[in-house]
């Protein structure tokens, strides 16, 4: 069906803030009914329309949190407009004052907008994550270095070596599982990064030496990124490899 932009409209008394979902081109955006967001129990979507755009909103609920289901449904959203339309989307916890007040940002930043829709209609994001089999990445350290194959016999050798032995095994492994991650994160992002029009780093987090989510362009763009994981992960069975995605391309929109 189609939205009216202007449906259901509230009254200041009955006002609550506005959860903005994304924003698409168009002065009526199509999606199916009943579409239901973020909020327990789940707030009805519906659109605003202001010039040449429409943010897709609802009423936000009090004291919102980052919860599993939340999370799904702003996903969710903008899966289900981002069928019939091209789709702005925002990030989680994207809070207006009123319906007013988007419109309002709709009007200041519409040749933004417009400049970022085209930028990102047809594309998508994929997280790509990495990191090391522990097992196998240390036989790789040992390989890779005469002296810790030595110091390891040494210390077999001795019943386990001295404190300080030990204490020396363990920095020098640690530094050869850093190069080691160093050496194949730039593997992974100089394999990665041509096949994507644009790429961003994702938050540090532990156990990650890779964490960059890539822009690509639906269908051939997607498959040659994924096709491309699974040979790495086939010709380096030391890493693991793991993708999500597609996603709307959250980390590309331009703040």
């Amino acid at each position: 069906m189609t939205a009216d932009p202007d449906s259901r409209p509230r009254t200041d008394g009955e006002r609550e803030s506005t959860y903005v979902y994304g924003i698409a081109r168009g002065e009526r955006v199509e999606y199916p009914e009943p579409l239901t967001g973020v909020g327990d129990p789940p707030r009805p979507v519906r659109a605003l329309h202001e010039g040449r755009l429409t943010a897709i909103v609802s009423d936000c609920p009090e004291h919102l949190r980052p919860k599993r289901r939340d999370l799904m449904a702003h996903q969710q959203v903008l899966a289900r407009v981002g069928e019939r339309s091209a789709v702005l989307p925002m990030r989680f916890g994207s809070v207006s004052p009123s319906d007013e007040a988007v419109r309002t940002v709709l009007t200041e930043q519409a040749e933004r907008y417009h400049e970022q829709l085209e930028r990102l209609t047809g594309r998508v994001e994929y997280n790509v994550k990495a990191v090391h089999r522990e097992d196998s990445v240390l036989h790789l350290v040992l390989a890779d270095s005469s002296e810790l194959r030595a110091l390891a016999e040494a210390n077999r050798a001795a019943g386990g070596g001295t404190y300080e032995q030990r204490l020396r095994f363990g920095e020098l492994v640690a530094a050869g599982v850093r190069e080691r991650e160093e050496r194949d994160a730039r593997l992974v992002e100089e394999t990665l990064l041509p096949l994507s029009e644009e790429s961003r780093p994702g938050p540090e987090s532990g156990g990650w030496f890779v964490n960059m989510s890539f822009l690509v362009e639906k269908g051939a763009g997607a498959e040659e990124l994924l096709s491309t994981v699974d040979e790495l992960t086939g010709n380096h069975p030391h890493m693991e490899l793991n993708v999500h995605g597609p996603l709307p391309p959250y980390s590309f929109v331009e703040p």
